[in-house]
């Protein structure tokens, strides 16, 4: 073949092939956002103060994208705190740069700056949610995240006729930047919420709240997906519509097998999906949609109760004469759970359950490398002579995995790991196991004190891990919600009491184990997990209770890059923001 025919070969291939790369290469959408951190007045109990939004919204705005998107959200800080946002529950495979914790993998957006976040939707769809990373600023400063499935792909349920996002959360009538900066100087707990809120909205149970309800309007004999969203600070919540069955079939992006209840129990962190189904016949009353908490600790909590309301709309096509007095529909209220109801909690946890189909596989590892026994509680430890904290002796309270209460550090831990630069900024002997071993959940130790340090774990990539969180009875016994960044793991086991090595790996369900980002530690027991480290980077792994994370119940994972080229961390963007 003559040079000139192997170059016209070479270019009709090309011909060819070239608008099949560049079908695949736009394939996927760039869906563009920009979020101005600003305050706003908002006004509820009564009062009005200015808070912290993203572009005036609270909640703030939701972001829409499919399956396989890469997402692009410009943040300009136009406020006087440092802020930074995560994209809670987004894996972040290879763009850690992007995860959004303050100090852990970026240092924040200081005022007057801004920073890109830029990352693919890699194999997840269904609801999460950002929120603010940095202080108590996720309290005005979160929103939902919805990934829907790639297109034409249906989801493994009855197709809604409308999707409704549902955001749990607080209201606290003082600027929690100055409640939690009280707590920090006293040593003391933080002052509680003085309201809960559905969509922003405490409901009529509060003063001047009334008109401040929310309502989710339906028409009958349709079918309704709830993306419930826990957005509180502090609170586990539960969750129910009075006279209508929930249908449970997602959980933190990840599909389960469906299942029906009355009541969702939701902690800080995770979402939950729920189809709702509308009764065949327009009814002739009004259901009352209620949230209230789930609270195991010795602490007091906001104990009140947001309302919001289902109403019915007239079916186009009933000759039934609708109810112009809305006073005299009938309204029913759901029974929830008495606060404390532990009983409850380990019975609904344990009904989630992966799909573990052709469709949708449980990839758990089914061998494990590195075993770890973490326990999770409170204590106390000792003030600076300086400080004059309120507990014995000029302690205050503390909380602490593994008994280390974790020093935030001064800059970023990714940069300082990815850069070489560790010293001084973190080591790496976080331990594996507790210091000493004790009854976790019967008579505490007489020394309750934690040491404290800014300590990470350093896993080889692709490590298969498996994790044990005891809850200890140090104070008090109480259930944590532990998030995980950069991963989701399978929840292969939990139970009640101390776990028992030898007697409790037997149970583990490695068959169709639920796979979620965060997991309740329960009140006096203890949770199995299970994951892959095949994400290298820096990940925040911490109590979902803010008060806690405060207090020091959070640690790092640091996982090393690979041997393969996407395997390795690629080099931070160029507007990191600088510490």
């Amino acid at each position: 073949m003559s040079s000139f025919m192997r170059a016209m070969l070479i270019v009709l291939c090309a011909l060819w092939i070239l608008p099949e790369l560049a079908h695949a290469k736009h394939a996927r959408t760039t869906r563009h956002y920009k979020f101005n951190i600003k305050m706003q007045n908002v006004t509820r109990l009564c009062q009005t103060k200015s808070i912290v939004t993203v572009n005036g919204q609270f909640p703030g705005p939701r972001i829409i994208a499919r399956e396989g998107d890469r997402v692009v959200i410009k943040v300009v800080n136009h406020v006087k705190y440092n802020i930074s946002i995560h994209w809670h529950g987004i894996r972040q495979l290879r763009s850690g740069w992007a995860d959004g914790p303050a100090y852990i993998t970026q240092c924040p957006i200081l005022p007057g700056q801004s920073y890109v976040y830029n990352f693919t939707i890699i194999g997840q769809r269904g609801t999460l949610w950002w929120h603010a990373h940095i202080s108590w600023l996720r309290s005005t400063l979160h929103g939902s995240v919805v990934i829907l499935p790639k297109k034409h792909v249906p989801y493994p349920f009855p197709h809604p006729f409308k999707e409704v996002p549902i955001v749990l959360g607080e209201w606290w009538k003082a600027d929690t930047e100055a409640v939690i900066n009280q707590a920090i100087k006293t040593g003391l707990a933080p002052n509680n919420s003085d309201a809960h809120t559905i969509n922003g909205l405490p409901g009529p149970l509060n003063n001047c709240s009334a008109k401040d309800s929310f309502k989710l309007k339906v028409q009958p004999g349709k079918t309704y997906l709830l993306r419930i969203i826990n957005a509180a600070l502090n609170d586990e919540m539960f969750f129910s519509i009075a006279n209508h069955t929930l249908h449970v079939v997602e959980a933190d992006a990840v599909y389960v097998k469906p299942f029906r209840t009355n009541i969702v129990l939701i902690t800080p962190g995770q979402t939950t999906n729920v189809l709702l189904k509308t009764k065949s016949i327009t009814p002739n009353a009004k259901f009352i949609i209620a949230s209230r908490p789930y609270a195991t600790g010795p602490a007091s909590f906001d104990n009140t109760t947001a309302i919001g309301f289902l109403e019915y709309k007239k079916h186009p096509h009933s000759n039934t004469k609708p109810n112009k007095n809305k006073n005299s529909l009938k309204l029913f209220k759901p029974t929830l759970p008495k606060f404390n109801d532990t009983v409850f909690a380990m019975n609904f946890n344990k009904r989630f359950r992966s799909l573990a189909n052709s469709r949708f596989p449980a990839k758990l590892p089914k061998t494990v490398d590195k075993h770890f026994f973490f326990t999770v509680g409170l204590g106390i430890s000792q003030c600076s002579k300086n400080q004059a904290c309120q507990g014995p002796n000029n302690t205050r309270v503390a909380a602490a995995i593994n008994n280390v209460s974790f020093v935030m550090p001064n800059t970023a831990l990714l940069q300082a790991h990815f850069f070489n630069k560790s010293k001084g900024v973190f080591t790496t002997d976080f331990p594996s196991n507790p210091p000493f071993k004790f009854n976790y959940t019967g008579t505490p130790p007489k020394n309750i004190m934690v040491t404290s340090g800014t300590k990470v774990v350093v896993l080889p990539y692709n490590t298969k891990v498996e994790l044990v969180l005891q809850d200890t009875s140090i104070i008090g016994a109480e259930s944590h919600p532990l998030h995980l960044h950069g991963f989701n793991f399978f929840i292969v086991g939990q139970g009640n009491g101390n776990f028992d090595p030898k007697k409790d790996p037997s149970k583990f369900n490695l068959v169709d184990p639920p796979e979620r980002n965060t997991a309740g530690v329960p009140s006096g027991g203890w949770v199995a997990l299970r994951f892959l480290a095949d994400n290298p980077g820096v990940w925040f792994m911490h109590c979902h209770l803010e008060v806690h994370t405060s207090w020091g119940l959070k640690m790092a994972w640091v996982v090393q890059d690979g041997k393969g080229r996407n395997q390795k961390l690629p080099p931070p963007p160029s507007d990191l923001p600088k510490c």
